[in-house]
């Protein structure tokens, strides 16, 4: 399960990173291509939201020892997603207030305007920097995570390869041994019946010679 946590956190950093990098873009955009650049954004913030939910949905399946640390993930990711929705309502005012100075003529404030978009476009490449940090950072954790449990894979096998070799040569020693009782056994009862048949014949000896000895006499 925590794999498909991580799995969403990876689709979710980069998601993240592209709506940054494109409502830096917004302010720069000829007036047709920023209606169509906002219109994207938005379906991407969508995106983000439904992989917020499924995210949210894996951690109440987490037991509760282990929920912790990904309610502080998942709080980190909401304050992200805020501010992400900020930095776009700012950027589509801008693009309103950017179209009515057109249709206007004022130009009166451009360049206060064009130094308070640089000032944001900074601040949101630094935060796109920071989230392909974090997304390549779980992917890397998620490689260890990975080659981890592939080495444990591996060890088992072996063991239990092992563990059937034992058995085989158990079988083997028991098959062995069970053929070494049968023929100690086998031997036990022949001498047995040489024992008997000697026995008899001592005491048909015995006899005849009382006989022989009585006839004598």
């Amino acid at each position: 399960m925590s794999s498909d946590f991580e799995g969403y956190e990876q689709d979710f950093a980069v998601l993240t990173a592209e709506i940054t990098s494109k409502i830096a873009r917004v302010p720069r955009l000829p007036p047709d291509e920023k209606k169509q650049m906002v219109a994207n954004v938005e379906k991407q913030l969508e995106e983000a939201r439904e992989l917020l939910e499924q995210m949210d949905l894996e951690v109440r399946e987490i037991p509760p020892q282990s929920r912790g640390m990904y309610s502080n993930r998942m709080r980190s990711y909401k304050q992200e997603m805020g501010k992400l929705e900020t930095d776009f309502k700012r950027s589509r005012i801008a693009y309103s207030d950017e179209v009515r100075n057109e249709l206007l003529g004022d130009d009166g404030n451009s360049s206060e305007n064009q130094r308070a978009h640089l000032l944001d476009n900074t601040e949101r490449l630094e935060r796109s920097s920071r989230r392909l940090e974090a997304g390549y950072q779980i992917a890397v954790e998620t490689e260890q995570i990975g080659q981890e449990m592939l080495e444990n894979l591996s060890h088992d096998r072996e063991k239990i390869k092992r563990a059937r070799e034992r058995l085989r040569e158990t079988d083997a020693n028991l098959g062995k041994s069970s053929r070494v009782l049968t023929g100690m056994l086998r031997r036990i009862i022949q001498n047995r019946i040489l024992v008997v048949i000697l026995a008899i014949t001592l005491v048909v000896t015995i006899l005849m010679a009382i006989i022989f000895s009585v006839r004598k006499h």
